[in-house]
């Protein structure tokens, strides 16, 4: 019984995907089709159309899925502490620092290496 009910929801979600493309590609077609319509009209046309395909491809399986995982995500960037203004400026200030330190660092070090290797083969 549930092996007969899976199948007939992939087969279904296989239609609805190829709705959904299906749709996707017809706005692109017609926004190059209508090309000397107003720019207004042809890109509502085609927001509507990604709307209704965006809305058939979330009625399937992998859809719903999403939609979930993209309310649990929102949930937990919610629950993030961002850091203060402050903080941030004195955290970027720290990190180019380093950055710096360490670029004088490799520097001097590719300089050595550089007449190391010029008192070796003499160039």
């Amino acid at each position: 019984m549930t092996t007969n009910t899976e199948s007939q929801s992939n087969s279904l979600d296989i239609v609805k995907w190829s709705v959904a493309v299906l749709l996707v590609l017809a706005a692109v077609i017609a926004n190059q089709f209508f090309a000397e319509a107003s720019v207004v009209a042809r890109v509502a046309g085609v927001i509507v159309t990604f709307a209704i395909a965006g809305f058939i491809a979330f009625q399937t399986v992998k859809g719903k899925q999403a939609l979930s995982f993209a309310h649990e995500a929102h949930i937990e960037v919610r629950k993030v502490i961002w850091p203060t203004r402050q903080e941030a400026l004195t955290t970027t200030f720290i990190v180019l620092a380093a950055t710096g330190v360490v670029a004088l660092i490799l520097w001097g070090l590719d300089a050595i290496l550089l007449r190391v290797v010029n008192l070796i083969t003499g160039v």
